[in-house]
């Protein structure tokens, strides 16, 4: 009698010649419960060194046509157009999920069978979502998904694989429904394009954990003046990165997608940690120190679990002030101030010549880098010639080379 697991090729042998033996065994018998414990065993044994392929997908559905009679004409409302069906059946085109789900539905193929997956089914359907949408060529010249013959076509597979990369659909659901944007949302905005960058960035921060946790309350005006002294230094954007992930924040540059108009955004992941996205589109130094201190203000005032994504294209700031929203007026008071103290910037005679020297003087004295000093006169002169040398044009980029390189990818 066999009572141990059958490990080669001769035990399953010998088991099955003893279960030959006992077929005509009675219920309730020793007998019977060997021929019980050999079926279980011989079972074990052959699904884990003979398991069953499933069936391949296209003689599936080769096998239901001649049992419906249907001819590959046929295939064309499940399929798409004679071309398509012919690709298909000749292993040239693969089955796509929009044609999987058609053939499912009209001819019973079972989800199993066409996904090659046992038990397999097909993901949820998104309402609304039209995947096709997503800037899929654009994507895949930056390596964020495969580059594929027909990528509309199979926008679908692509995208919900480039979804899961950043943890799937409960990680990101609140960006693909575009909740939450703030009042610094370009209406030109493509926002298929948008929901992309965001997801590229929320993947990024997902495969990049930071050693530190976040504490919610730890970023304070002083907090914000201590990241805008790191600007004094030549390699300041990336001391800055340094000092929030060890604060538990990630810092991640990606660049803008086409028709995004997009500076930066700061969201939260599923655990709480907050991510601030940045473009660096216009590669300057005072912009990247007002946007990121802009992003800093939003995490430690507003992001909420209801509100767990702020966008910010900061062309927009100011543009008609009756439309600002009031959680973008409180980041940019707590953004000038962690910059320049309000009371040291109502000290500078802004309203007379400002000079270079000036701005260098006062850049020495509050340990800042001049250009932030000399974006904000332009800012508030709207005279955007003025002291255009000083506001370190194409010096920001070069610090993220290797997150800026995927343009030219």
């Amino acid at each position: 009698m066999i009572n141990r697991l059958i490990k080669t090729d001769n035990d399953h042998e010998s088991a099955l010649s003893r279960i030959e033996q006992l077929m005509d065994a009675k219920p309730g018998t020793p007998e019977m419960d060997e021929l019980e414990l050999l079926t279980a065993l011989v079972e074990m044994y052959e699904d884990q060194n003979y398991p069953i392929s499933p069936p391949d997908p296209i003689e599936a559905i080769k096998f239901r046509m001649d049992q419906l009679g249907l001819t590959q004409k046929d295939m064309v409302p499940y399929i798409g157009t004679k071309g398509k069906v012919s690709e298909v059946f000749n292993g040239k085109r693969p089955l796509t999920l929009a044609m999987m789900r058609s053939l499912n539905k009209n001819l019973g193929i079972s989800a199993e069978v066409l996904l090659k997956e046992p038990g397999g089914s097909f993901p949820g359907e998104m309402q609304d979502m039209e995947w096709h949408k997503f800037p899929l060529v654009e994507m895949a010249k930056r390596c964020w998904i495969p580059k594929v013959k027909n990528p509309k076509e199979n926008a679908e597979e692509l995208m919900r694989n480039f979804i899961s990369q950043a943890g799937g659909l409960d990680a990101v659901s609140v960006v693909l429904l575009h909740q939450g944007k703030g009042a610094r949302y370009n209406l030109k905005t493509d926002t298929y394009a948008l929901t992309a960058w965001c997801i590229r960035v929320l993947s990024l921060a997902r495969n990049n954990p930071l050693k530190s946790q976040y504490e919610k309350g730890t970023i304070k005006r002083k907090t914000m003046q201590e990241i805008a002294r790191l600007s004094y230094f030549d390699d300041g954007p990336l001391l800055a990165k340094e000092y929030l992930e060890k604060h538990g924040i990630h810092l991640i540059i990606v660049p803008h997608l086409t028709k995004t108009y997009l500076d930066g955004a700061a969201m939260l992941m599923p655990d709480g940690t907050p991510v601030i996205g940045l473009t660096l589109r216009y590669d300057r130094i005072d912009n990247f120190w007002f946007c990121l201190l802009h992003e800093i203000a939003h995490i430690a005032k507003h992001l909420t679990a209801s509100n767990q994504i702020i966008i910010d294209d900061l062309d927009l700031r100011a543009h008609d002030a009756t439309l600002e929203d009031r959680i973008e007026q409180e980041a940019d008071d707590m953004t000038l101030d962690g910059l320049i103290p309000k009371k040291v910037w109502q000290k500078i005679p802004i309203k007379g010549k400002v000079t270079a020297q000036m701005v260098y003087d006062l850049a020495a004295q509050l340990k800042i880098h001049p250009a932030i000093i000399a974006g904000r006169v332009r800012y508030e002169r709207k005279n955007y010639k003025l002291l255009s040398r000083h506001v370190g044009i194409k010096q920001v980029r070069k610090h993220f080379a290797d997150s800026c390189s995927e343009v030219r990818a």
